[in-house]
């Protein structure tokens, strides 16, 4: 049996074991009940979502059941910043009615993210980096940043997070 086959049945065992879906086969089955409810919308950015998970785990190497959550959460975050550059760049062209279904598949993924920080979490989680850094000044900024960023694992903006550090930094 090839390693891919083995690790696919290894992660599907894995998820069944802890009484949970991973994100795939959650995304999966969303795709069924869209496909039921005759929500096209929701379907079409279902259907882009597992090809783009797939192509990730082509990628890797590995079968698509095999990808662990961390890796569809990231391809997840891309496809939003995919969604919130097009939003930008067709409210700056006029262009409304596409911003607008940009912005719905973007609350359709949404959906698939984590709850982001508010900011008193995202300030206090820069001020213990800051702590733990010892950061003096903005020029330790990428110091902190790293411990920040790695902190925050996907919650927080990146632009909203340094903005923050550079605001706490003397």
């Amino acid at each position: 049996m090839p390693p891919a086959a083995v690790n696919s049945f290894a992660a599907i065992a894995c998820a069944a074991s802890l009484g949970r879906m991973s994100l795939f086969s959650q995304i999966d089955s969303d795709i069924k009940d869209a496909m039921r409810a005759r929500a096209a919308e929701r379907l079409g950015v279902l259907r882009m979502l597992k090809s783009t998970l797939k192509a990730t785990a082509a990628e890797k190497g590995i079968a698509d059941e095999a990808l662990d959550d961390a890796t569809a959460l990231a391809v997840i975050r891309k496809e939003m910043k995919k969604r919130q550059d097009s939003i930008e760049s067709f409210e700056k062209g006029a262009r409304q009615d596409l911003a607008d279904k940009e912005k719905s598949e973007a609350a359709i993924l949404a959906g698939y993210l984590p709850q982001p920080l508010t900011a008193g979490e995202m300030e206090a989680l820069v001020k213990a980096a800051i702590a733990e850094s010892g950061a003096t000044s903005k020029a330790q900024m990428g110091a902190v940043m790293k411990l920040a960023t790695e902190r925050a694992a996907g919650r927080a903006d990146g632009r909203a997070l340094s903005a923050t550090v550079g605001r706490l930094l003397p």
